[in-house]
């Protein structure tokens, strides 16, 4: 997997590559929150194109079991990309979405730079 760290507005970030195999299963998060703590980072960015189709379908759990595995490390993730297309297709996504970017554990952002001013609060 292709990781590299930066700083965004003073906190460590470890961005992980669009291309390469998708993240679903427990073992490929386990390694992401790894890797961030061997390099010091507070926050993944995972980019849409990264994560399992199941993610986006919230019956399956995927979305909701990855989530609770950074807020059991306490590593921040960072869902970056657009995902409107599965967000207009259900409800409980968009809500999902919405209550996860009110709180300061996992965001949904359109870029790094958004991701970059939501670090500055």
């Amino acid at each position: 997997m292709t990781i590299t760290l930066r700083t965004l507005n003073d906190v460590p970030v470890l961005l992980c590559a669009p291309e390469g195999e998708p993240i679903a299963r427990d073992s490929d998060v386990l390694d992401l929150i790894g890797d961030a703590g061997y390099h010091g980072a507070a926050w993944v960015a995972v980019p849409v194109e990264r994560l399992d189709a199941s993610f986006f379908q919230l019956r399956t759990r995927v979305a909701g079991d990855i989530v609770q595995k950074f807020a059991q490390y306490r590593t921040g993730l960072a869902v970056v990309g657009d995902i409107s297309r599965h967000t207009t297709a259900s409800t409980a996504l968009r809500d999902f979405v919405r209550e996860c970017n009110r709180n300061r554990q996992t965001w949904f952002v359109a870029d790094l730079d958004e991701l970059g001013e939501r670090l500055k609060g």
